[in-house]
């Protein structure tokens, strides 16, 4: 049975309208802390070149800025990026943001010292390509740092009843396999050194009922308002409730509001 290629330039099309879709900007704000976290990690030093790929609003580009790192940011979505401009100079922080591929990145070989990408290069379609570039636009000795979610995780089971629901493009693999060590170390198999992943867990916490935060997702993450959108009204009710079911099986909240860890694998390569 032969596998359908999928047609890239549509299906990068439809990726881009996705993200642009809502406001990514509010789910934004809910991570921030953790995106601080993680780059406090690298020990990005002063001075630094570091590119943020994928780079959505800026939760960490913007902290790579203010530990003395001169930064560049690429994603799809040309109104996240204007969201990660303002952020930057309201903090007067300066920050090269520009649109740009993961899988075809905007910059040369081998020019920066730190290239990073917290739940973004993760969802471009082609897993292999998004390596490669990684690995390219890294300098020889420099660190590439992934945070993505893992398909064991809470985010990683959501993605998994949306898709039940809404299948993805066929030929496309899970971005929850980017949180698969195995699958992690094939994909950095040459061009690397050296290679440490690390399970992470971080918290989801929102003021307001599981019931809510499906709706707050509905109205402002990109990827699940376009999911509802291609199902019917009872599909649309069929997703609710089972996305509602995963969020309150999770909660450990007891007055009403919304708290749940979700994992993510924290991957270090060192190019070689």
């Amino acid at each position: 049975m032969q596998t359908v290629a999928p047609d890239f330039a549509q299906l990068k099309a439809g990726l881009k309208a996705i993200w642009m879709a809502g406001d990514f900007g509010q789910i934004a704000l809910h991570t921030a802390p953790v995106a601080e976290e993680f780059v406090d990690r690298i020990g990005i030093k002063p001075g630094s070149r570091v590119l943020d790929v994928a780079c959505g609003t800026g939760n960490t580009a913007l902290p790579a800025a203010r530990a003395g790192a001169s930064v560049t940011g690429v994603d799809i979505a040309t109104n996240l990026l204007e969201q990660a401009r303002k952020r930057a100079a309201a903090e007067g922080l300066e920050i090269r943001f520009e649109e740009g591929d993961a899988e075809q990145l905007p910059c040369p070989d081998q020019a920066f010292d730190v290239v990073l990408t917290m739940f973004g290069a993760m969802f471009a379609p082609r897993p292999e390509v998004v390596a490669a570039e990684l690995i390219r636009v890294c300098k020889p000795g420099g660190l590439i740092a992934m945070a993505n979610w893992t398909p064991q995780g809470f985010v990683g089971k959501t993605f998994q009843v949306t898709a039940k629901m809404v299948p993805p493009p066929p030929g496309v693999p899970p971005p929850v396999l980017w949180g698969d060590e195995p699958t992690v170390r094939q994909r950095f198999a040459n061009g690397i050194s050296s290679l440490s992943m690390t399970r992470q867990r971080m918290k989801f916490v929102y003021p307001f009922s599981p019931r809510d935060t499906v709706a707050f997702f509905r109205q402002y993450f990109g990827p699940t308002q376009m999911a509802f959108s291609r199902l019917d009204q009872a599909g649309q009710a069929a997703l609710a409730a089972e996305l509602e079911g995963l969020w309150t099986e999770y909660n450990t909240a007891t007055d009403g509001t919304t708290r749940i860890e979700a994992e993510y694998l924290d991957v270090r390569a060192i190019r070689a």
